[in-house]
């Protein structure tokens, strides 16, 4: 069982909510999940201490035990400081190829330092 670790939709029309969940890769969704580990809410600023609420302890056993994370759970789980080094880029294009030779440029001059 491939389990991932990811944002599930919810809240009404123009209003998303999303709880954070550990779900079988198969399942929908929105759909069956194995354990609930937060929530997020959209509509919340920035500073905001409700926006972002995670287990932090039970998200740090799945990935132990090897589950995934999505896009964007790789990127608050980075901000947080759980798994750093987390953040994907998404895509193939011109603007995913500038970013990979700044990273491979900013890499190369750590190195040489």
């Amino acid at each position: 069982m491939a389990v991932k670790i990811r944002l599930a939709r919810g809240g009404a029309k123009k209003r998303p909510f999303y709880r954070i969940v550990a779900a079988d890769s198969r399942y929908s969704r929105d759909g069956r999940f194995l354990e609930r580990l937060g929530h997020y809410n959209p509509l919340l600023p920035d500073d905001h201490p409700e926006r972002i609420v995670m287990n932090e302890e039970r998200i740090k056993h799945y990935i132990g035990h090897g589950a995934q994370v999505s896009d964007r759970m790789a990127r608050f789980l980075d901000k947080a400081g759980i798994l750093p080094g987390a953040t994907r880029h998404r895509g193939t294009g011109k603007r995913a190829d500038e970013i990979a030779a700044k990273k491979a440029k900013a890499e190369a001059e750590a190195a040489a330092a």
